[in-house]
């Protein structure tokens, strides 16, 4: 928890730092890579530099953290944490890269607040970063401790790749060498790192979108005209080719038990509620699932197959599909649970654009399903994490 000593310096700045954290964050971001340009090789995506949601990502989490010790005192923020940890974990990040971070950010602080700061407002954000840092430091550690190898990359053969719809490929790979394998749980994701034209490495995370349970990974990514991994994925990377892959990682998993699903998608975010389904199928679930997913039309349903298939083997599972260009039993437009029966006791499991996510987590909580049982999986950096929980 806060200082007595710095809490009130934090509850009174809190307002002006917020407002002022997008500004840090893109100074701490221009003073980190001229300082250290190696770490855009491999680790910091330049996509998500340029289109700014790296900036707003940071941002977000240090200003979120900080509000919740304020209102929070005795508690930290545990989904925002798990969340940053696990995406920290699928990169390699090691506890003294938090050190270089600290020295960076913090000659941002200063340059952004010149005109407020005093040594004690310094003091009181730095207790604040580090309270932060050690507790990611703290889940990191507990994660790498749960796989089955040490290595932050190991590298695989893509013994597959095969159109998913019309604008997506799904990839299935198998090791290359002799590196221990971490069983994946349903709903996780792997970072995968290829090198670009240009020389540089870079890496995207990919949600699992079939079988978890055995030693491959199948994974499924839309091709994104304006990201620099997809393309290469795409136009590159062929049957027989090694690429480096992380072990999994993501905290919205399928929880044990018997309580009723609803897996709600749209688009590309059908990935990881596909895996979950595939693993119900591998246990011969009875769980009852209610399978809901929106796209634009037909053909562009990456997995409609494989869902499809696994929905009809599954005793307790339905689909209801929604399309903006409809055809069939479809539903016209887009979707809502307005008129839905939700199963009493059920957990709801989102994927989507955040717009998406945002209306039928409000409707999901109109309908009296409670917050701690709606999760959801953002691509990319997560920018409604502050808000959602």
């Amino acid at each position: 928890m806060l200082s007595d000593q710095s809490f009130p310096i934090i509850e009174a700045t809190l307002p002006l730092v917020g407002e002022r954290m997008p500004g840090i964050a893109k100074n701490f971001y221009g003073r980190l890579f001229a300082a250290h340009p190696e770490l855009l090789d491999g680790l910091f995506s330049r996509a998500n530099q340029k289109n700014g949601s790296q900036q707003q990502a940071l941002a977000g989490s240090v200003a979120g953290f900080a509000a919740h010790l304020v209102r929070n005192p005795d508690t930290y923020p545990e989904v925002m944490l798990s969340r940053i940890a696990h995406k920290h974990a699928s990169l390699g990040i090691a506890p003294e890269q938090y050190d270089v971070v600290y020295k960076y950010l913090f000659e941002a602080i200063a340059h952004e607040l010149s005109d407020v700061i005093t040594s004690e407002i310094a003091a009181a954000w730095s207790e604040v970063y580090w309270l932060m840092a050690h507790a990611l430091i703290k889940i990191e550690k507990g994660l790498y401790a749960e796989q089955a190898n040490t290595q932050p990359w190991s590298s695989w053969t893509v013994v597959a790749k095969q159109p998913a719809g019309t604008a997506a490929m799904t990839f299935t790979l198998e090791p290359a060498d002799d590196t221990p394998v971490t069983l994946a749980k349903p709903g996780q994701f792997v970072s995968v790192r290829v090198q670009l034209a240009d020389g540089l490495r870079q890496v995207r995370q990919y949600s699992l979108s079939a079988e978890t349970s055995s030693r491959r990974r199948v994974f499924t990514t839309k091709r994104d005209d304006n990201g620099e991994v997809s393309p290469v994925l795409y136009n590159d990377v062929a049957v027989g080719d090694v690429i480096e892959v992380s072990n999994p990682y993501g905290d919205v998993t399928l929880a044990d038990g018997n309580a009723p699903l609803v897996l709600a998608t749209a688009g590309i975010g059908c990935t990881p509620s596909a895996s979950i389904l595939r693993s119900l199928v591998e246990r011969g679930s009875e769980r009852e699932v209610l399978v809901l997913h929106a796209e634009r039309s037909l053909d562009q349903w990456a997995l409609k197959d494989q869902m499809n298939a696994d929905v009809d083997a599954l005793t307790g599972a339905r689909l209801t599909l929604w399309l903006e260009n409809p055809t069939g039993t479809a539903h016209p437009g887009f979707m809502s649970l307005k008129g839905l029966d939700i199963p009493d006791g059920a957990s709801v499991y989102l994927c989507g654009p955040l717009p998406f996510m945002k209306n039928i987590r409000a409707e999901a909580l109109a309908a009296g399903v409670p917050a701690d049982r709606i999760h959801y999986e953002v691509f990319g950096p997560d920018l409604w994490m502050n808000s959602a929980n």
